[in-house]
């Protein structure tokens, strides 16, 4: 696939992409990641027994607030006028997992704020549990669907049903 890179102009510059053309429509995108961690560290968030206290509400509430703030932190994102992001947490063997979901009606996607409000709540869950395991390990971050705009719905292709 040869596409042209949407934020470099001619010259090599990097640029912001001009989307003032472009048709608002509602989209959203979904991301995930995990964080792997020890048994006592899990169960110690699962019990609510922190020694920084709500690990998973403090995530969420994190996760959120980095969704909103993407423009400061990725250079070249459009500032949005989010419509909603939710976070999301489900235990699995040995690790948490972080599910994001971010929505707009507007003219640019929400890819990357749905992917920093997972990035973002998984490091708060290691900020706040690292007294019980500081060797956790946060992956697997990634963006699993994407709605609206030109190029419609997209899935990743090993999660197609």
């Amino acid at each position: 696939m040869n596409k042209s890179l949407t934020h470099v102009d001619s010259d090599g510059n990097a640029r912001m992409v001009d989307v003032g053309a472009k048709a608002e429509t509602q989209r959203l995108a979904i991301a995930s990641g995990r964080i792997a961690m020890s048994a006592q560290a899990l169960e110690a968030i699962r019990a609510g027994n922190a020694p920084k206290g709500d690990v998973l509400g403090t995530a969420r509430i994190a996760g959120i607030m980095a969704g909103k703030k993407t423009s400061e932190l990725i250079p070249m994102c459009h500032p949005l006028a989010i419509d909603a992001i939710n976070v999301d947490f489900g235990f699995e063997e040995g690790a948490i997992r972080a599910t994001a979901t971010a929505a707009i009606t507007g003219k640019t996607g929400v890819e990357m704020e749905a992917i920093t409000a997972v990035s973002v709540a998984l490091l708060t869950i290691y900020d706040m549990a690292k007294a019980f395991d500081k060797g956790m390990v946060i992956g697997e971050i990634r963006l699993i669907e994407k709605r609206g705009g030109k190029s419609g719905v997209w899935r990743a292709p090993d999660l197609e049903r």
